[in-house]
């Protein structure tokens, strides 16, 4: 057999076995439950910018990227804009090695004076572009759309307000943009799975949150489908049932 072929058949049975393994579930939902007490997602940083996400989530991000070739990626929510840096470090390293000249888009419905001169100032602004309002709102929705006009292969990601109205309003917006075979990824989904006083001071929690968005907009959007096989083989990862890959027109 082929060597490559043979380690990829390995890594699909590694992650298919993972996926099984219910102690080691078990294990991995206790991590994250008594991690985020601690605030564990906010103690990293990509390339001197707060990023707010778990390290396992930044190279599965790192993986679709390479795996999509973007040449959009919008992200809803930029709070310190280590995302927005993360991403277009991604897209600069593809543009260097001669793979497109992708951007990123943020939309966040206040993006803080401190952290915009920041994002502005840093290296990995010239294929970053800002946009400040509701991303659910009509007008913001317009200017995404303009600016996604045209794109050949375009990935959302949905991190801002964590309520179940406002993501599937956000899913209904942007999901449209995703080109087939790229993703719509939907931060946070893990809010579910997290006991019921966890986010006591949000207005989100159990039954209210991006994850029972993700099942009530998949019953009616086949053209999506949950690639399990990401939070499998990641274990930890603040999106379960968020990795949505779209799979038809």
């Amino acid at each position: 057999m082929d060597p490559i072929k043979k380690y990829q058949e390995t890594v699909s049975s590694n992650i298919e076995s993972l996926g099984q393994n219910e102690d080691l579930l078990n294990l991995t939902h206790t991590w994250c439950s008594e991690s985020n007490t601690h605030g564990y997602t906010y103690n990293f940083s990509w390339m001197g910018r707060p990023i707010i996400q778990y390290p396992q989530d930044m190279i599965a991000m790192q993986e679709l990227i390479w795996k999509v070739k973007p040449d959009l990626i919008i992200e809803t929510g930029i709070a310190h804009g280590g995302s927005l840096i993360f991403y277009a470090s991604l897209l600069e390293l593809l543009a260097v090695s001669g793979i497109g000249d992708g951007k990123v888009l943020g939309v966040d419905i206040d993006i803080r004076e401190h952290n915009r001169k920041e994002i502005e100032s840093h290296p990995m602004f010239k294929r970053i572009e800002m946009i400040q309002g509701s991303s659910i709102a009509s007008d913001i929705i317009e200017q995404v759309k303009k600016i996604a006009k045209g794109k050949e292969r375009v990935m959302v990601v949905l991190d801002s307000n964590h309520t179940h109205d406002h993501v599937l309003a956000e899913l209904e917006a942007y999901a449209p943009l995703v080109t087939v075979g790229s993703y719509c990824v939907v931060f946070d989904t893990l809010i579910e799975d997290m006991p019921d006083n966890m986010f006591s001071d949000r207005p989100w929690g159990k039954g209210d949150n991006p994850k029972t968005a993700v099942w009530k907009y998949l019953n009616t959007h086949t053209e999506f489908k949950i690639d399990v096989s990401i939070q499998q083989k990641l274990l930890i990862t603040v999106a379960p049932d968020g990795y949505l890959q779209r799979i038809a027109i």
